[in-house]
Protein backbone atom coordinates (compact mmCIF):
# COMPACT_ATOMS: atom_id res chain seq x y z
CA UNK A 1 0.00 0.00 0.00
CA UNK A 2 1.30 3.66 -0.79
CA UNK A 3 0.93 4.97 2.65
CA UNK A 4 3.03 2.62 4.14
CA UNK A 5 6.20 4.04 2.95
CA UNK A 6 4.85 7.17 5.25
CA UNK A 7 4.79 5.67 7.91
CA UNK A 8 9.05 6.18 8.92
CA UNK A 9 8.71 9.95 8.28
CA UNK A 10 5.06 10.27 10.11
CA UNK A 11 6.84 8.19 13.01
CA UNK A 12 9.86 10.57 12.79
CA UNK A 13 7.96 13.67 12.78
CA UNK A 14 6.04 12.32 15.97
CA UNK A 15 8.98 11.57 18.28
CA UNK A 16 9.53 15.17 17.24
CA UNK A 17 6.18 16.20 18.55
CA UNK A 18 6.29 14.18 22.00
CA UNK A 19 9.63 15.80 22.79
CA UNK A 20 8.16 19.07 21.98
CA UNK A 21 5.22 17.76 23.90
CA UNK A 22 7.34 16.44 27.06
CA UNK A 23 9.51 19.46 27.66
CA UNK A 24 6.41 21.88 27.55
CA UNK A 25 5.06 19.70 30.24
CA UNK A 26 7.93 19.46 32.33
CA UNK A 27 9.31 23.18 31.69
CA UNK A 28 6.27 25.14 32.17
CA UNK A 29 8.08 28.43 31.79
CA UNK A 30 9.16 27.68 28.20
CA UNK A 31 5.19 28.09 27.01
CA UNK A 32 5.59 31.77 29.65
CA UNK A 33 8.35 32.85 27.75
CA UNK A 34 6.83 32.32 24.01
CA UNK A 35 8.23 28.94 23.59
CA UNK A 36 5.08 27.27 23.12
CA UNK A 37 4.42 23.39 21.92
CA UNK A 38 4.78 24.56 18.32
CA UNK A 39 7.69 26.73 18.86
CA UNK A 40 9.68 23.69 20.61
CA UNK A 41 8.69 21.03 17.34
CA UNK A 42 9.48 23.43 14.92
CA UNK A 43 13.36 24.38 16.72
CA UNK A 44 13.67 20.57 17.58
CA UNK A 45 13.19 19.22 13.98
CA UNK A 46 15.54 22.60 12.96
CA UNK A 47 18.07 21.23 15.06
CA UNK A 48 17.99 17.34 13.94
CA UNK A 49 17.19 18.28 10.22
CA UNK A 50 20.82 19.97 9.80
CA UNK A 51 22.67 17.93 11.87
CA UNK A 52 24.54 15.64 9.36
CA UNK A 53 24.61 12.78 11.08
CA UNK A 54 20.34 12.44 10.83
CA UNK A 55 20.88 13.39 6.98
CA UNK A 56 20.23 9.53 5.45
CA UNK A 57 17.26 9.23 7.89
CA UNK A 58 15.63 12.07 6.52
CA UNK A 59 16.13 11.31 3.47
CA UNK A 60 14.94 7.68 4.25
CA UNK A 61 11.68 9.50 5.54
CA UNK A 62 11.02 12.05 3.69
CA UNK A 63 8.16 10.43 1.56
CA UNK A 64 6.47 10.56 5.45
CA UNK A 65 7.54 13.52 6.45
CA UNK A 66 6.49 15.60 3.45
CA UNK A 67 2.76 13.86 4.27
CA UNK A 68 3.15 14.64 7.62
CA UNK A 69 3.86 19.03 6.91
CA UNK A 70 1.16 19.04 4.71
CA UNK A 71 -1.66 16.81 5.15
CA UNK A 72 -1.45 16.00 8.69
CA UNK A 73 -0.98 19.99 9.19
CA UNK A 74 -4.51 20.14 7.20
CA UNK A 75 -5.89 18.53 8.99
CA UNK A 76 -4.93 19.97 12.10
CA UNK A 77 -6.53 23.18 10.42
CA UNK A 78 -9.62 21.37 10.15
CA UNK A 79 -9.78 20.22 13.80
CA UNK A 80 -8.67 23.56 14.87
CA UNK A 81 -11.88 25.04 13.71
CA UNK A 82 -13.73 23.14 16.36
CA UNK A 83 -12.33 26.17 18.31
CA UNK A 84 -14.38 28.38 16.55
CA UNK A 85 -17.67 29.62 15.69
CA UNK A 86 -19.07 31.73 12.83
CA UNK A 87 -19.75 34.45 15.13
CA UNK A 88 -15.56 34.66 15.37
CA UNK A 89 -15.50 35.25 12.11
CA UNK A 90 -17.95 38.24 12.07
CA UNK A 91 -14.58 39.56 14.40
CA UNK A 92 -12.63 39.71 11.09
CA UNK A 93 -14.94 41.70 9.11
CA UNK A 94 -14.35 43.69 6.20
CA UNK A 95 -11.36 45.09 7.23
CA UNK A 96 -9.56 42.14 7.63
CA UNK A 97 -10.23 41.12 4.07
CA UNK A 98 -9.12 44.19 2.69
CA UNK A 99 -6.03 43.96 4.41
CA UNK A 100 -5.71 40.05 3.27
CA UNK A 101 -5.96 41.59 -0.56
CA UNK A 102 -3.44 44.75 -0.03
CA UNK A 103 -0.66 42.87 1.90
CA UNK A 104 -0.77 39.70 -0.99
CA UNK A 105 -0.94 42.26 -3.66
CA UNK A 106 1.79 44.60 -2.80
CA UNK A 107 3.78 41.75 -1.28
CA UNK A 108 4.00 40.44 -4.67
CA UNK A 109 4.52 43.53 -6.51
CA UNK A 110 7.82 44.25 -4.20
CA UNK A 111 9.33 40.83 -4.68
CA UNK A 112 9.21 40.84 -7.94
CA UNK A 113 10.05 44.21 -8.95
CA UNK A 114 12.99 43.83 -6.40
CA UNK A 115 13.63 40.97 -7.36
CA UNK A 116 14.40 41.15 -11.08
CA UNK A 117 15.18 45.24 -11.25
CA UNK A 118 17.16 45.52 -7.91
CA UNK A 119 19.17 42.01 -6.98
CA UNK A 120 18.66 41.30 -10.69
CA UNK A 121 17.75 37.87 -10.08
CA UNK A 122 15.62 35.81 -12.39
CA UNK A 123 11.87 35.36 -13.07
CA UNK A 124 11.52 32.25 -10.96
CA UNK A 125 13.15 32.66 -8.14
CA UNK A 126 11.95 35.98 -7.40
CA UNK A 127 7.87 34.94 -8.63
CA UNK A 128 8.65 31.93 -5.99
CA UNK A 129 9.84 33.97 -3.41
CA UNK A 130 6.82 36.47 -3.78
CA UNK A 131 4.55 33.83 -3.98
CA UNK A 132 5.72 32.01 -0.67
CA UNK A 133 5.69 35.43 1.36
CA UNK A 134 2.78 36.95 0.06
CA UNK A 135 -0.05 34.27 0.19
CA UNK A 136 0.82 30.55 2.10
CA UNK A 137 4.93 29.84 2.19
CA UNK A 138 5.80 26.35 -0.03
CA UNK A 139 2.19 25.89 -0.34
CA UNK A 140 1.67 28.75 -2.74
CA UNK A 141 5.54 27.90 -4.06
CA UNK A 142 4.99 24.59 -5.43
CA UNK A 143 1.47 25.76 -6.74
CA UNK A 144 3.61 28.10 -8.57
CA UNK A 145 6.01 26.14 -9.85
CA UNK A 146 4.09 24.35 -12.45
CA UNK A 147 3.29 27.54 -14.15
CA UNK A 148 6.64 28.63 -14.49
CA UNK A 149 8.18 25.19 -14.85
CA UNK A 150 11.21 26.44 -12.56
CA UNK A 151 13.84 24.45 -11.77
CA UNK A 152 14.10 21.90 -8.88
CA UNK A 153 16.82 24.40 -6.89
CA UNK A 154 14.83 27.61 -7.68
CA UNK A 155 11.83 26.09 -5.84
CA UNK A 156 14.40 24.78 -2.86
CA UNK A 157 15.98 28.38 -2.53
CA UNK A 158 12.72 30.18 -2.09
CA UNK A 159 11.00 27.13 0.51
CA UNK A 160 14.15 27.72 2.68
CA UNK A 161 14.36 31.03 2.70
CA UNK A 162 10.53 31.44 3.53
CA UNK A 163 10.33 28.91 6.16
CA UNK A 164 13.70 30.71 8.01
CA UNK A 165 11.72 33.81 8.06
CA UNK A 166 8.49 32.68 9.17
CA UNK A 167 9.76 30.57 11.53
CA UNK A 168 11.91 34.05 12.88
CA UNK A 169 8.18 35.85 13.20
CA UNK A 170 7.19 33.11 16.04
CA UNK A 171 9.49 35.36 18.20
CA UNK A 172 9.08 38.65 16.79
CA UNK A 173 5.49 39.00 17.11
CA UNK A 174 5.13 38.16 20.64
CA UNK A 175 8.00 40.69 21.07
CA UNK A 176 6.21 43.50 19.23
CA UNK A 177 2.99 42.44 21.17
CA UNK A 178 4.38 42.83 24.27
CA UNK A 179 5.77 46.38 23.58
CA UNK A 180 2.67 47.52 21.96
CA UNK A 181 1.04 46.34 24.95
CA UNK A 182 2.68 48.84 27.19
CA UNK A 183 3.06 51.47 24.45
CA UNK A 184 -0.18 51.09 22.12
CA UNK A 185 -2.93 49.49 23.30
CA UNK A 186 -5.60 50.67 21.58
CA UNK A 187 -3.71 48.95 18.73
CA UNK A 188 -3.50 45.81 20.20
CA UNK A 189 -6.58 43.93 21.21
CA UNK A 190 -6.59 40.68 20.49
CA UNK A 191 -8.63 40.98 17.15
CA UNK A 192 -6.30 44.03 15.81
CA UNK A 193 -3.27 42.13 16.65
CA UNK A 194 -4.74 38.39 15.17
CA UNK A 195 -5.57 40.15 12.08
CA UNK A 196 -2.23 41.36 11.80
CA UNK A 197 -0.40 38.20 12.45
CA UNK A 198 -2.91 36.05 10.00
CA UNK A 199 -2.37 39.15 7.16
CA UNK A 200 1.53 38.92 7.64
CA UNK A 201 2.85 35.79 8.76
CA UNK A 202 4.13 33.11 5.67
CA UNK A 203 2.81 30.00 6.52
CA UNK A 204 0.05 28.77 8.51
CA UNK A 205 1.37 26.66 10.88
CA UNK A 206 3.67 29.25 11.41
CA UNK A 207 0.56 31.52 12.07
CA UNK A 208 -0.65 29.13 14.21
CA UNK A 209 2.56 28.74 16.37
CA UNK A 210 2.81 32.71 16.43
CA UNK A 211 -0.37 33.32 17.56
CA UNK A 212 -0.11 30.33 20.10
CA UNK A 213 2.36 32.24 21.74
CA UNK A 214 0.14 35.01 22.62
CA UNK A 215 -2.96 33.56 23.73
CA UNK A 216 -6.00 31.52 21.93
CA UNK A 217 -8.43 34.82 21.40
CA UNK A 218 -5.55 35.92 18.97
CA UNK A 219 -4.67 32.49 17.58
CA UNK A 220 -8.70 32.46 16.81
CA UNK A 221 -8.62 35.51 14.87
CA UNK A 222 -5.20 35.25 13.39
CA UNK A 223 -6.41 31.73 11.82
CA UNK A 224 -9.37 32.87 10.16
CA UNK A 225 -7.41 36.00 8.77
CA UNK A 226 -4.91 33.58 7.18
CA UNK A 227 -6.97 31.69 5.94
CA UNK A 228 -8.81 33.87 3.87
CA UNK A 229 -5.44 34.95 2.33
CA UNK A 230 -5.21 31.08 1.88
CA UNK A 231 -8.23 31.23 -0.24
CA UNK A 232 -6.75 33.70 -2.60
CA UNK A 233 -4.17 31.55 -3.86
CA UNK A 234 -6.62 30.18 -6.76
CA UNK A 235 -7.56 33.48 -8.46
CA UNK A 236 -3.56 34.36 -7.44
CA UNK A 237 -2.65 31.24 -9.83
CA UNK A 238 -4.58 32.56 -12.51
CA UNK A 239 -3.31 35.54 -13.19
CA UNK A 240 0.18 34.24 -12.23
CA UNK A 241 -0.81 32.19 -15.59
CA UNK A 242 -2.21 35.10 -17.57
CA UNK A 243 1.14 37.20 -16.83
CA UNK A 244 3.49 34.36 -17.92
CA UNK A 245 0.85 33.90 -21.32
CA UNK A 246 1.48 37.51 -22.26
CA UNK A 247 5.17 37.83 -21.16
CA UNK A 248 6.36 35.58 -23.98
CA UNK A 249 7.74 36.32 -27.76
CA UNK A 250 4.54 37.29 -29.91
CA UNK A 251 5.13 34.07 -32.36
CA UNK A 252 4.99 31.83 -29.10
CA UNK A 253 2.19 33.25 -27.70
CA UNK A 254 -0.42 30.78 -28.50
CA UNK A 255 1.36 27.57 -27.74
CA UNK A 256 2.70 29.10 -24.37
CA UNK A 257 -0.99 30.60 -23.23
CA UNK A 258 -2.51 27.32 -23.66
CA UNK A 259 0.19 25.40 -21.69
CA UNK A 260 0.39 27.93 -19.34
CA UNK A 261 -3.59 27.45 -18.62
CA UNK A 262 -3.28 23.86 -18.48
CA UNK A 263 -0.22 23.84 -15.88
CA UNK A 264 -2.87 26.85 -13.84
CA UNK A 265 -5.63 24.44 -13.95
CA UNK A 266 -3.56 21.66 -13.01
CA UNK A 267 -2.04 23.49 -10.33
CA UNK A 268 -5.20 24.93 -8.72
CA UNK A 269 -6.90 21.36 -8.59
CA UNK A 270 -3.72 20.14 -6.50
CA UNK A 271 -3.00 23.33 -4.56
CA UNK A 272 -6.54 24.69 -3.90
CA UNK A 273 -7.23 24.88 -0.46
CA UNK A 274 -9.73 22.32 -0.51
CA UNK A 275 -9.04 22.17 3.50
CA UNK A 276 -10.12 25.52 4.19
CA UNK A 277 -13.69 24.10 2.86
CA UNK A 278 -13.40 21.55 5.65
CA UNK A 279 -12.46 24.37 8.31
CA UNK A 280 -15.69 26.18 7.49
CA UNK A 281 -17.35 22.72 7.98
CA UNK A 282 -16.18 22.20 11.31
CA UNK A 283 -16.73 25.67 12.29
CA UNK A 284 -19.93 25.28 11.66
CA UNK A 285 -20.56 22.10 13.42
CA UNK A 286 -19.21 23.75 16.44
CA UNK A 287 -21.21 26.78 15.88
CA UNK A 288 -24.65 24.59 16.54
CA UNK A 289 -23.72 24.42 20.04
CA UNK A 290 -24.20 20.47 20.10
CA UNK A 291 -20.58 19.41 20.69
CA UNK A 292 -20.12 18.53 24.35
CA UNK A 293 -17.26 19.86 26.20
CA UNK A 294 -15.14 16.52 26.92
CA UNK A 295 -15.55 16.12 22.78
CA UNK A 296 -14.33 19.39 22.49
CA UNK A 297 -11.61 19.01 24.82
CA UNK A 298 -10.55 15.65 23.11
CA UNK A 299 -10.31 17.35 19.79
CA UNK A 300 -7.98 20.42 21.10
CA UNK A 301 -5.84 17.78 22.50
CA UNK A 302 -5.68 15.79 19.11
CA UNK A 303 -5.47 18.69 17.37
CA UNK A 304 -2.39 20.22 18.78
CA UNK A 305 -0.51 16.98 18.50
CA UNK A 306 -0.96 17.09 14.89
CA UNK A 307 -0.08 20.31 14.73
CA UNK A 308 3.26 19.67 16.89
CA UNK A 309 3.46 16.75 14.56
CA UNK A 310 3.41 19.31 11.41
CA UNK A 311 5.45 21.94 12.61
CA UNK A 312 8.59 19.06 13.80
CA UNK A 313 7.87 17.70 10.23
CA UNK A 314 8.57 21.42 8.73
CA UNK A 315 11.81 21.46 10.95
CA UNK A 316 13.14 18.72 9.65
CA UNK A 317 12.60 19.73 6.10
CA UNK A 318 14.15 23.74 6.84
CA UNK A 319 17.68 23.10 5.28
CA UNK A 320 19.85 25.96 5.54
CA UNK A 321 22.52 24.51 3.80
CA UNK A 322 20.58 25.36 0.37
CA UNK A 323 19.93 29.05 1.46
CA UNK A 324 23.66 29.37 1.72
CA UNK A 325 24.69 27.69 -2.06
CA UNK A 326 22.06 29.86 -3.77
CA UNK A 327 24.08 32.78 -2.95
CA UNK A 328 22.77 35.94 -1.00
CA UNK A 329 20.57 37.62 -3.11
CA UNK A 330 17.51 35.64 -2.27
CA UNK A 331 18.07 36.00 1.50
CA UNK A 332 18.27 39.60 1.03
CA UNK A 333 15.25 40.00 -1.13
CA UNK A 334 12.92 37.57 1.66
CA UNK A 335 14.92 39.54 4.76
CA UNK A 336 13.40 42.92 2.67
CA UNK A 337 9.65 41.41 2.34
CA UNK A 338 9.89 40.14 6.02
CA UNK A 339 10.50 43.60 6.99
CA UNK A 340 7.23 45.00 5.05
CA UNK A 341 5.19 42.38 5.86
CA UNK A 342 6.56 43.19 9.39
CA UNK A 343 6.20 46.52 9.28
CA UNK A 344 4.36 47.82 5.85
CA UNK A 345 1.87 45.71 7.45
CA UNK A 346 1.91 47.19 10.97
CA UNK A 347 1.47 50.48 9.18
CA UNK A 348 -1.82 49.03 6.55
CA UNK A 349 -3.06 47.14 9.37
CA UNK A 350 -3.48 50.20 11.53
CA UNK A 351 -4.61 52.82 8.47
CA UNK A 352 -7.45 50.56 7.77
CA UNK A 353 -8.51 49.66 10.81
CA UNK A 354 -9.09 53.68 11.12
CA UNK A 355 -10.72 53.86 7.86
CA UNK A 356 -13.26 50.71 8.18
Amino acid sequence: MPFIKNIPGILFATVVALVAIEMSSRYPALGKNGLSILTLAILIGIAIGNMPIYKFLISYCGSGINFSKQRVLRLGIILYGFRLTFQDIGDVGIGGIVIDVIMLTSTFVLAVYLGMKYFKLDRDTSFLIGAGSSICGAAAILATEPILKASNERVAVAISTIVIFGTISIFIYPIIYSYALLHYAEYCSPEKFGIFIGSTVHEVAQVVATADAIGDEVTNIAVIAKMVRVMMLAPFLIVIATFVSFSEKASKNSAIGGKASRDAKKSIGKFFPVFAIFFLIAIGINSTGYISEPIRAGLTYLDNFLLALAMGALGLTTHLSAVAKAGIKPLKLAAILFAWLVIGGMVINIAVSKLL
